[in-house]
């Protein structure tokens, strides 16, 4: 059940922080076989697709585990908490799940602007030991100092796409590369994700836009595109969501430009394609033809590696209690969103089994910096440590092939 929060406001949490060492206390074996972890993400709105995605994902693979005795004993509870990607309900959601639901960690919250505004208060109950893990976002605060030592990633972080992408593109000579980004926390990483890596190779954002959080599909960017084009661009890197990534590749193609259009894992390119294809049927135009997103996880078609397989396997089995869907939401088998929250629900699992002999908050750190190696079947490994807090650094390209987006068998096709 999707959990609905009042309003709190900051002074508040000022006021009763000197009763958190009481209600923080850690939990001991003895007092219960279950850990209740919150999550706060997007159930609704326009981006609510990706959060309920994500948080299918994640479940599929926990209630199995918790179906099999749970990780070394304890079964594992997820509080869903809806911020509609909005960083003022997500502050709140954080502060009624340290005070009032005593979680034994904030996991896969979803969202930079909102996992960026929550960071403060990681560190104002640093003596709580109040972590996040695998958040959903491939943000630098997550990732530097100050507030890196209350974060653990598990996904590629954006920078790390960024430049993945740059470099692709810059290789096959398209060397001017424009940039159409979220006017936030988000936008900005990935702005000066692209700014860096073409600075690297001697070279300058070509032009760039920005539009505001929360654009809808139905908006008009045409405006945006023609700016954008006036600069004669051979590329653009799109730093959005599914519905304002969608609706900016729409109105490009309408106004006749074929360029590649490339964009980050965050924008849910399962969801931005539905999108896209069904509004080219209903225009008569086809929208899916060069396009390019970057995944933090490998294809989920992919049936050559075993993580995979074991993702395909479970989310068959998984029914799941619904969330509040966006109207006409219909939930889907595989996606690259569901695959990430599959992954993270197996990293939580095996950081629970590892302390199960006494969990307690102030062990996330040395247990989960124990988890080296750590093999998922997907080629690449887990591997945490006093020096990492990031387990993963895999980015894989993905074009539309077949009506999916699948792995780029060559770059070649876009030389310029």
């Amino acid at each position: 059940m999707l959990i609905k929060r009042g309003n709190l406001f900051f002074a508040a949490v000022l006021i009763l922080s000197a009763f958190l060492t009481l209600s923080m206390r850690p939990a001991k074996a003895g007092e219960s076989k279950e850990l209740v972890f919150g999550m706060s993400a997007a159930f609704t709105g326009a981006n609510g697709e990706l959060g309920i995605e994500f948080y299918r994902g994640l479940m599929a693979y926990i209630e199995h585990l918790n179906e099999q005795g749970g990780a070394g004993g304890w079964k594992i509870k997820v509080l869903p908490a809806n911020d509609g990607y909005n960083p003022a309900p997500c502050f709140q959601n954080t502060v009624q799940f340290i005070e009032n639901d005593n979680v034994f960690a904030l996991f896969s919250y979803v969202g930079t602007p909102t996992t960026t505004r929550i960071l403060p208060l990681l560190q104002k109950f640093e003596d709580n030991d109040v972590f996040l893990l695998f958040p959903l976002s491939g943000a630098q605060p997550l990732r530097t100092a100050p507030f890196d030592k209350y974060v653990y990633n598990l996904r590629a972080s954006y920078f790390d796409e960024t430049a993945g992408l740059v470099d692709h593109l810059v290789a096959i000579g398209r060397t001017r590369i424009a940039v159409f980004y979220q006017s936030d926390a988000y936008g900005r990483t990935g702005w000066d994700g692209v700014r860096r890596t073409l600075k690297r190779h001697g070279l300058k954002i070509a032009a760039e836009a920005a539009y505001r959080r929360g654009a809808p599909f139905e908006q008009d960017f045409s405006r945006e595109a023609k700016h954008l084009m006036q600069a004669d661009p051979d590329a653009i890197i799109v730093v959005g969501t599914y519905a304002s990534q969608g609706a900016f590749i729409r109105d490009a193609r309408n106004a006749g430009y074929e360029l590649p259009i490339a964009g980050l894992s965050f924008a849910d390119s399962d969801k931005m394609l539905e999108l896209l294809t069904l509004e080219g049927r209903r225009a008569g135009h086809n929208y899916t033809s060069n396009l390019i997103n970057s995944q933090v996880v490998p294809c989920y078609e992919d049936v050559s590696l075993e993580g995979v397989r074991f993702y395909r396997e479970i989310m068959d089995k998984y029914k799941g209690e619904p969330l509040s869907p966006s109207k006409g939401y219909m939930p889907r088998r595989f996606s690259y969103v569901s695959f990430e929250g599959f992954l993270n629900g197996m990293v939580l699992g095996e950081m629970v089994k590892r302390m199960a002999d006494a969990p307690s908050r102030d062990r996330i750190p040395e247990v989960l910096e124990s988890i080296r190696d750590f093999d998922l079947g997907l080629g690449v490994n887990v591997d945490f440590g006093p020096d990492s807090r990031q387990g993963l650094e895999g980015v894989y390209f993905t074009t539309v092939i077949n009506e999916h987006f699948q792995s780029i068998p060559d770059w070649e096709r876009w030389r310029k």
